[in-house]
C-alpha cells in the first residue's frame, strides 16, 4: 500500500444533524477494495483517483494525535463515510486501531459505518471509549442475500457474517444499528428483502435501520454502476435508463416500500428518524438535557 502525504486528517463536519450528530469527520484511508458496484464515493465529486487502489496517508497518526490535543471541543468523530476504514489493508497496518486509542484517550466519541466484520477486532477500544463518550457502530447492510451480496459487493464481509459480528458488539454492550443503504431499484427493492433486512437487524440486536430509500447515480458514478449491471444483471441497465434517465436519485418504483419500512421498524421497536437515533445513542446530550430538568 502506498502512502500519500496529508496536511489534515481532522474536519470539522457540516450539516451533522443530517448524519448521526457527528461532529468532525475523518478517513484514514483513501480509495476502497471493496467493490461495491453503487459507490458514491467513485463520483468526480470527490476526485478521488484510481478509487479501488488503497493508499494510507503520511504520518497520520502524528497529525490526528496534535489535531485531537488542539481542539477544545470534544464530539462524535465520523470514520469510514468515503472509504470503509476496516478493509483488508486494516489487519496489517491497523491504523483505525491507532487511531482509536488516540480518540479514547482524548475523550471524543466515534461514529463508524462498514461492511467488515473486522470491526469486532476493536471492541475493546469501543467499549474503553463508550465509558466516557458516544459510541455509533453502523453496519451497511443491503440485502439478506449472501449470493447477492457478493455480486454487488464482491470483496466484503457477508450480510450474514456483518449480521453476526453486529450482535457480537451489541452483546458487548455497545450501540449498533443497520445501514440500508443504498436500497437498489430491481435489485434489493423488494418487499421480502426491506422485511428480512429489519428482522435480522432486530434478531442481532440493532436499535435502528436508517435508509435514504434508492441510490444516487452522478458523473463517473454511473458509468461504472451501469458497466457492472452490464456484466452482472443483462439488460438491466436499460430499465435504468427508461426509468430514470439522467436523475440524480432513483428510488424504487414501489410506492408502498416507505411505509413497509416505517412498519416494520416499528414493529421490531426499531428507530428510523434520523433526529430520533441520534437522542438516542448520544449520552453526553440526555445527561444535559435531564440536568435541566
Amino acid at each position: 500500500m502506498d502512502f500519500v502525504p496529508a496536511k489534515s486528517i481532522l474536519q470539522k463536519a457540516k450539516h451533522s444533524e443530517e448524519w448521526f450528530g457527528i461532529d468532525y469527520n475523518m478517513n484514514l484511508y483513501q480509495g476502497c477494495p471493496h467493490g461495491c458496484i453503487y459507490c458514491d464515493s467513485r463520483s468526480n465529486c470527490y476526485q478521488i483517483k484510481n478509487f479501488d487502489k488503497v493508499r494510507g496517508k503520511q504520518n497520520e497518526i502524528e497529525i490526528l494525535n496534535r489535531e485531537l490535543n488542539s481542539k477544545r471541543k470534544k464530539g462524535v468523530i465520523g470514520i469510514g463515510a468515503m472509504s470503509d476504514t476496516y478493509s483488508v489493508f486494516e489487519k496489517q497496518y491497523q491504523i483505525t486501531r491507532q487511531a482509536l486509542e488516540l480518540i479514547s484517550n482524548y475523550h471524543f466519541g466515534v461514529s463508524i459505518e462498514t461492511k467488515s466484520d473486522l470491526i469486532t477486532r476493536d471492541m475493546d477500544l469501543f467499549q474503553k471509549i463508550n465509558s466516557k463518550a458516544d459510541v455509533i457502530l453502523k453496519f451497511t447492510i443491503t440485502t439478506a442475500d449472501d449470493d447477492l451480496s457478493r455480486k454487488i459487493e464482491p470483496r466484503v464481509s457477508s450480510s450474514s457474517e456483518r449480521l453476526r459480528a453486529m450482535k457480537q458488539l451489541a452483546d458487548a454492550g455497545l450501540y449498533v444499528g443497520t445501514l440500508l443503504i443504498p436500497i437498489l431499484p430491481f435489485i434489493t427493492d423488494s418487499e421480502e428483502n426491506i422485511r428480512k433486512v429489519i428482522q435480522l437487524s432486530a434478531e442481532n440486536g440493532a436499535k435502528f435501520v436508517f435508509t435514504m430509500g434508492g441510490v444516487t447515480l452522478r458523473e463517473n458514478q454511473r458509468d461504472y454502476f451501469f458497466q457492472e449491471l452490464d456484466k452482472l444483471f443483462p439488460s438491466l441497465k436499460e430499465k435504468y435508463i427508461r426509468n430514470f434517465g439522467n436523475q440524480y436519485f432513483c428510488g424504487p418504483p414501489n410506492q408502498n416500500l416507505k411505509d413497509i419500512f416505517e412498519k416494520e421498524c416499528q414493529k421490531y421497536g426499531l428507530l428510523y428518524k434520523m433526529e430520533d437515533i441520534i437522542k438516542d445513542y448520544k449520552k453526553s446530550e440526555n445527561i444535559e438535557q435531564l440536568s435541566f430538568i
